[in-house]
Order: structure tokens, then C-alpha cells, then sequence
């Protein structure tokens, strides 16, 4: 479903080309990252040895040689004909490359291989064992190191890096630096609780979040370093709480904009073009930025008139693929249920759009679409994704729903679409099961030792599973290589997927309880929600300046709230 054919290469130089032919500056910055812990090194035999690992971890200055001049000051490794080698661990899931550093002891023409992973077992992996690849970024492969200098390398998603020693000779490696690509984009929204293991998801969420923010709003950093427009909406909701107003987010909105025709699908997928529509929306709402959304006036009715066409005489979407997450691909029924509600509320979106825009005619089509898509109802069919969504556009009982998102627990949440779960779940008032899913799903996670979250999980995996940050253990499996499916098979799975970021939107909205009221926050709704909490605190960042709460629980089980906004902000407390 997600090959892309050559045309997007071709598009996505072009769009970078045509700002000129010229230089165009990078938004992101570089940071030095020094290993925290050697995870491993190679035995020490007549073949190959490695000494002096540790130092690896101590400061270093970026300059060859680091310490007594040409004696050999980093870690010393030696092939005598077999590969030396070393993993080292970064202590967090990072983007960027690596910088090497090559003392050089005997000859000049060292070669070392060079391996990244999420996981420590990816690190070990070979190339083609249980899915580990170099699709999208080059994660395995041998490089020449120059004597007496560094030789940057890479370009990926990870928190571990091997170096093996290739060929035959001595080197002082005298450091192994990650090379970290960020956008500078400072942390405005905050979420604290009395509960640490819900203020770790939130963090993991909203970092997860950052480190998709590359070029354009990324899928993943390893695997699908694309814009995937579907996936987008919850790093949508996300950078809206925690980063506020962002070029970023415009700049991947107009990239698929600009690559893809009105009458084609997004992605060459129906939903992602109803995603896309969802997240004009959204941004629209937050910012209130009117001359932005006017600039896609045309093509957005271009897109609605093309969607109307795939209403059917029954009533029922009827665009020619659907898609809601990796997960619910095995139940179609359940995946036609979930596009009706999706499509739902993409016309009801179009209803709001076209009245910002002055759009008399395309309000009424929009209006007329969502009154036919309201005729016909589908049922869940067993999946919370489709229940979640049937809830949110109203077409089922939001009650009625929840029950199918408890069921079971948190078996059957997914990374994507759980954050549509979480909000179904408050729209039925149980935002205190919302929390106990946040804790036992994404906080699973980070019992598994992530840092980032990761593009699919399920609870089961758990089962004798050994954690990422641990070489493998015998008689356990392997979190990260024994499991996946459809394009995620094993190592090919990505550990950092911008959709999961869900959590970091989510707890600010219905714990810390605010919620945009009015276009452009001007109006802002504060309803809190403490459940089994006894205080919250944090921020939201609006056009006009950030908001503050804080909330404690008194004795007789009620609320206190602290609220501060910036002018021109009106609370409305609830």
C-alpha cells in the first residue's frame, strides 16, 4: 500500500529547488551527543581485540588526537583477522548521524562498519535478518575513516550505534559523538502531576513528537522519514500543546498540497486526503489564521467536489480504499465503519471551513454531504478504532462505544488511532479510563525501555520479552525483532512514530482540561479532570501567549484551579 513510485523523488527535489535554485538555509540544529554506557564489546581472542572502551564516555573536545600526541588516546582496537568491535549507547532515541574519530595507530586505510539501531538486538542485526534494512536511511554500512581526523556519517533514527573494525590494523578511536538534527523549537506546553509515570508519557510523547519534526513533519526517523498526511492529525493536536504555531506544520500541509492534484488521493490514499482537509481544519481552528487558509480556497473545493462524488445512493462512503491504521487492516467491515465516520467528519469540518472562507456554496454541498453520510449507520465490528471514530462523529452512542474501548483493556489500543480512543473515552465521561490507558499502554512502552514511542505495540508483546536496552537474553523474545506485521516486520519496525505522540495533546485537553472554545483561541474552555490525581499543573501555548493552570484536589473531593492567560485571551472556567 505504501510504495511510492519514482515521481515523489522527482517532486521532492523539485519543491526544494524552486525556492530559487539557490541555497536554502536547514531550520534545524546540530548538537554533539556523547555516549552514556558501552553496552558491549567484541571478545577479546589471537584475532581481534578492543581496550580502553570506557573512555568513549568521557568528555571529548572534537579534535584528533584527543590526548598525548599520536600515542593513541581513545578507545584502542585491533583486527587481526577478525572484525574489533564496539556498541555504545546514547541513553535516549535520537536523529542525526554520527561523528567518528579516528587516531589512526597503523596504516591509513581503516575501514569500519558502522551500525545503528533503536534496540540494542537491531544494532547486532545482520542486514535482511528479521527485517533489518537500510529502506529510507542507511543504517548499516562500511565507511573509510580518515587518519588523524573525524568523518561524519548517517542520517537515521536511533539510540544505539556499533563500530566494528574491518580491516586489518590497529585504530585509536578516540570518540563516537551523535551528530543531533533538531528543529529549535522550545517546549511552551507542559503537563506534571502527582503521577510520575503519567508525566514520563507525556514527555515521551511530546519528545517523540519533536524528533518527527525534521524537513516536514515526519512519519518516522528511521522508517518513513516522508510526510504521510493520514498519520499527521495527531502530531497535529500534539504540536498545537506543546509547540504552539509552527512553520513546520503549514510547510508539510503545502508540500502534499502542492504535490498532489485535487482529484487524486493523498498518499494515493483516500483517508489521507480526508486527514489532510481534518488538519486545515484543526490549524485553522487554533490559529485563526485566515489568510492561510484562503491561499487553499480552490483546491479545497476542488477536493469536496471530488469526495461528493464518492457518496453513494446509499448514503455511505464509497471512496475506492480505505484506511484507518496497521492494526484494523484485517477487519474490513470494521475499516468501512471507521471511513463512514471519518468522512463524516471531514464534512462537518467543510461545513466550518467554507463559513470562515465566505463559501456560501461549497457550506451547502459540505452540509448536504454530512446530512446523507448521517443516514446510514455502520457498527463497530469489534474494533475500538471504528468505535472510537463512531463516537466522535456522533453516529453512535458515545456510551455505547466506550464499552467497546474498555473491553479487554488496553489490548486492542493502538499508538495511531489510540489517541481517538482517548477522546472518545472522555466524550463519554470516562476520561479517568483515558488515563488508565495512558498509563498501561504508552507507559507498557517505557517499561520496555522506550524513549521515544514507537509506530505500533500491542501488550502482549511483552510476554518474556527481553528490553530494548538489553542484549538478548536467552529463552526471551525479542521486543523489537520477533514482531510487527504488514510493513513493520521485526527490525524494520520503527521505535519512533510521530502518531504516537497522541498523550502529550490528550492529558493538557482533558486532565489539565483546556480546550480551545473560540477560532484563534481568543476563548478558552478550562474543565479539569483530576480522577485519581491529586494535583496537575501546566501550560498551553495560544497565538497570544501561553495559559497556566494548576489544579489540587481539597478534602471535600473538589477542585482548586489556578488560571493565568495572556491578554486578549477570555477563560471560561467549567
Amino acid at each position: 500500500m505504501r510504495k511510492l513510485i519514482g515521481v515523489w523523488i522527482a517532486v521532492a527535489a523539485g519543491v526544494s529547488l524552486a525556492q530559487g535554485g539557490g541555497e536554502t538555509p536547514d531550520p534545524r540544529t546540530r548538537t554533539f551527543v556523547m555516549p552514556t554506557r558501552v553496552v558491549w564489546v567484541s571478545p577479546n581472542t589471537d584475532q581481534s581485540s578492543v581496550a580502553n572502551a570506557e573512555i568513549l564516555t568521557s568528555p571529548k573536545y572534537g579534535q584528533v588526537p584527543e590526548g598525548i600526541f599520536l600515542e593513541g588516546s581513545g578507545c584502542r582496537m585491533e583486527n587481526k583477522g577478525a572484525p574489533a568491535s564496539v556498541l555504545v549507547d546514547f541513553g535516549r532515541e535520537l536523529h542525526g548521524g554520527l561523528s567518528l574519530a579516528s587516531g589512526g595507530l597503523s596504516g591509513k586505510d581503516v575501514k569500519v562498519r558502522v551500525r545503528y539501531g533503536e534496540s540494542v538486538a537491531e544494532a547486532m542485526s545482520e542486514l535482511g535478518e528479521r527485517g533489518a534494512c537500510n529502506d529510507h536511511a542507511i543504517r548499516d554500512g562500511v565507511i573509510d575513516l580518515p587518519w588523524l581526523g573525524t568523518r561524519e556519517t548517517g542520517n537515521s533514527g536511533f539510540r544505539f550505534a556499533r563500530v566494528d573494525l574491518v580491516s586489518k590494523g590497529v585504530l585509536s578511536l578516540e570518540s563516537i559523538r551523535a551528530v543531533s538534527l533538531m528543529r529549535p523549537m522550545p517546549f511552551l506546553g507542559s503537563f506534571k502531576s502527582s503521577d510520575e509515570r503519567l508525566n514520563q508519557v507525556w514527555a515521551t510523547a511530546a519528545r517523540t513528537l519533536h524528533l518527527c519534526c525534521q524537513d516536514y513533519i515526519w512519519d518516522g526517523i528511521k522508517r518513513d522519514r516522508l510526510v504521510w498526511m493520514g498519520d499527521m492529525h495527531p502530531e497535529v493536536m500534539s504540536l498545537m500543546a506543546v509547540f504552539g504555531k509552527q512553520d513546520v506544520l503549514p510547510a508539510s500541509l503545502d508540500y502534499m498540497w502542492k504535490t498532489t492534484p485535487a482529484d487524486r488521493w493523498m498518499n494515493g490514499m483516500p483517508s489521507y486526503t480526508l486527514w489532510w482537509l481534518r488538519c486545515q481544519h484543526d490549524w485553522y481552528r487554533y490559529t485563526g489564521d485566515l489568510a492561510y487558509l484562503k491561499t487553499h480556497h480552490d483546491y479545497i473545493k476542488a477536493v469536496f467536489a471530488n469526495l461528493t462524488k464518492h457518496i453513494s445512493a446509499e448514503n455511505r462512503c464509497a471512496l475506492p480504499s480505505g484506511f484507518l491504521d496497521w492494526p484494523t487492516q484485517h477487519n474490513t467491515k470494521a475499516v468501512d465503519a471507521g471511513m463512514q465516520a471519518l468522512m463524516l467528519m471531514t464534512f462537518d469540518d467543510g461545513v466550518r471551513l467554507a463559513a470562515a472562507m465566505g463559501d456560501a456554496e461549497l457550506e451547502a454541498q459540505c452540509k448536504a454531504g454530512a446530512a446523507k453520510l448521517r443516514l446510514y449507520t455502520p457498527t463497530p465490528e469489534g474494533s475500538k478504532q471504528a468505535a472510537a471514530l463512531l463516537s466522535l462523529a456522533g453516529l453512535a452512542d458515545a456510551k455505547a462505544m466506550n464499552e467497546q474501548l474498555v473491553k479487554g483493556g488496553v489490548q486492542g489500543v493502538s499508538t495511531f488511532y489510540g489517541y481517538y480512543m482517548l477522546e472518545a473515552m472522555s466524550k463519554a465521561g470516562n476520561t479517568q479510563g483515558g488515563i488508565d490507558t495512558v498509563r498501561n499502554y504508552w507507559g507498557g512502552m517505557l517499561d520496555m525501555g522506550a524513549t521515544s514511542f514507537w509506530e505500533d505495540f500491542n501488550v502482549a508483546w511483552t510476554n518474556n520479552a527481553f528490553r530494548i536496552d538489553e542484549l538478548p537474553v536467552a529463552g526471551k523474545k525479542d521486543i523489537h525483532g520477533d514482531f510487527g506485521e504488514f510493513c513493520y516486520i521485526g527490525f524494520r519496525h520503527s521505535l519512533c512514530h510521530g502518531w504516537s505522540s497522541g498523550p502529550s495533546a490528550w492529558l493538557i485537553a482533558h486532565v489539565l482540561g483546556i480546550q480551545v472554545a473560540e477560532v484563534g483561541c481568543k476563548t478558552v474552555r478550562v474543565k479539569p479532570f483530576l480522577g485519581d490525581l491529586k494535583w496537575a499543573e501546566g501550560s498551553f501555548p495560544t497565538p497570544l501567549g501561553v495559559i497556566k493552570v494548576r489544579h489540587e484536589k481539597q478534602a471535600d473531593g473538589s477542585i482548586k484551579s489556578d488560571i493565568s492567560a495572556p491578554d486578549g485571551v477570555k477563560i471560561i472556567r467549567e
